[in-house]
């Protein structure tokens, strides 16, 4: 019996790897380039619409440890992102393409794996994976809202321009990382107080995208438009996106007033990611505000911020603990689509849904994730019921146990207990590790 698996994306993507890894047989549906979404450019695999930045690559940051759980239990996504990594001071930054093209090839090539380049419109009879993540078509969307629900959905975000490198203005920006750390891998571009003020009332008098179907819909709070943030007062921003703190600009041997960072979005750097930038303002009124930042006045956006739909369910009141359906355990969900948010987030669920379908498969109960770890905290916000379920993002706060003073520790029992999970995990399914 084969295993559908409905989207393309970074939680699609690892889903069908570990699943055909360990000899299930996989078709994986991705709509695109028959289907396009507000966001995707390319018709790859596992493409990254926003940021390409996967964060903190420390373990001393929860985004770090993470990253060293899913590297332990042989993540594809992992993989790809440190073959492709570039340049990004403490964090863990990818060349978007070449990051996307790994994981396409890997996946075409795969024996066990047929892509089909269609849209899927009706859920499918037998086993099947939904991965479409924030961006689910509108005939799916609704498929799933007759099914679970329409209260259950809906949730929008933004994503941030990109200017091309050559037509930044270098004689109004530096290179520089926070507090010295890392190796200048950002471009910082400074303000003075006045060019602040300029820029801060311009932004919020600018014309907005309004969309009547959006009103009363919440931003997730880790990636409010930069107006939205704005409109919470003047000095939000000073201690958002455009904080000054930690950098000196070498031409001035002094602290900015205001800074916009920008990050490579290729190892060329060609084009670079306005940080913190995820806009819902008109084409227009970004090239006329953003310009007014010195350092942008002549540049060129090769993608301008815009808002789009993110779509996840009430995980809580819908999901058994393996991730099926409540009432259709042949229907398990994954990646943001569950109400997980970043991409190492999407990523680890899809790699947890494959698991639970394969002993879903074979009539065993998958064994619980530990909640002292990473990906079992993230499980543990999937199912836990809370009064306003909104998407997270992986943090410390959320693992069992977690208190500051003991980081070492919780570092320490989140690996072992990764390491011994997966074990477990390929015993039960095999009576013996393949990693």
């Amino acid at each position: 019996m084969e295993v559908k698996i409905i989207g393309g994306g970074l939680a699609g993507s690892e889903a069908a790897y570990q699943l055909a890894k360990r000899n299930q047989r996989v078709t994986l549906y991705e709509m695109r380039p028959n289907v396009w979404t507000p966001a995707h450019k390319t018709p790859l695999l596992s493409e990254l619409v926003c940021s390409n930045s996967l964060k903190s690559k420390e373990l001393t940051n929860a985004h770090g440890l993470l990253k060293e759980e899913m590297r332990i239990v042989g993540s594809l996504v992992m993989e790809a992102a440190d073959c492709t990594s570039i340049p990004g001071g403490k964090a863990l930054v990818v060349d978007r393409e070449a990051f996307s093209r790994h994981i396409t090839a890997v996946i075409e090539k795969h024996p066990l794996i047929e892509v089909v380049r269609e849209e899927v419109e009706r859920i499918p009879d037998g086993p099947c994976i939904i991965a479409t993540g924030p961006l689910t078509s509108d005939k799916l969307a609704e498929e799933i809202g007759r099914m679970i629900g329409q209260n259950r959905l809906y949730f929008f975000d933004a994503i941030s321009p990109i200017v091309e490198g050559d037509t930044i203005d270098m004689g109004y920006a530096f290179f520089a990382s926070r507090y010295g750390k890392g190796d200048k891998d950002y471009l910082n571009c400074p303000l003075t107080e006045e060019e602040y003020d300029l820029f801060y009332n311009e932004l919020i008098k600018a014309k907005k995208v309004e969309f009547k179907d959006f009103e009363n819909t919440p931003y997730f709070e880790g990636c409010l438009p930069i107006e939205v943030m704005a409109e919470r007062g003047r000095k939000t921003l000073l201690f958002g996106p455009l904080k000054p703190v930690g950098l000196i600009d070498g031409k001035t041997g002094k602290r900015p007033y205001a800074v916009v960072q920008l990050r490579k979005e290729n190892s060329a750097g060609t084009m670079y990611n306005m940080v913190g930038f995820q806009t819902k303002l008109t084409y227009g009124e970004q090239d006329r505000v953003f310009r007014i930042i010195p350092a942008l006045k002549n540049a060129t956006f090769l993608r301008y911020g815009s808002i789009h739909r993110n779509t996840y369910i009430k995980s809580p009141e819908l999901l058994n603990r393996n991730l099926s359906l409540l009432g259709n355990e042949h229907i398990f969900f994954a990646g943001q689509i569950t109400g997980v948010e970043g991409y190492m987030e999407s990523a680890s669920i899809g790699f947890v849904a494959a698991i639970s379908m394969l002993f879903f498969l074979r009539g065993k109960e998958l064994p619980p994730l530990p909640e002292v770890t990473c990906m079992g905290a993230l499980m543990k916000h999937i199912l836990t019921p809370t009064e306003k379920y909104q998407p997270m993002n992986i943090n410390f706060g959320l693992i069992e146990g977690y208190r500051k003073r003991e980081k070492e520790r919780v570092i320490g029992e989140a690996i072992s207990n990764i390491k011994r999970w997966i074990d477990e995990v390929e015993r039960g399914l095999y009576g013996t590790s393949i990693r």
